[in-house]
């Protein structure tokens, strides 16, 4: 994986973890019953995917 690739894959990782964090405060502090437990479980979802992503990024090594 290229440099650049790996610039744009960081970038998705950054906007899921964003994402997640928009997502788990609409639904702790707006949203109520079973439409928010929707909304947190796909929050959670965005931040483990972005998490790993992040993980792979950091950890794969520099390119050269």
């Amino acid at each position: 994986m290229s440099a650049m690739d790996k610039m744009w894959v960081s970038f998705a990782g950054m906007a899921f973890l964003i994402i997640a964090m928009g997502l788990i405060l609409w639904s702790r502090h707006k949203l109520k019953g079973i439409l928010s437990f929707i909304i947190a479980a796909a929050a959670y979802i965005l931040f483990i995917t972005g998490a790993l992503i992040i993980f792979f990024i950091v950890f794969s090594g520099p390119t050269m």
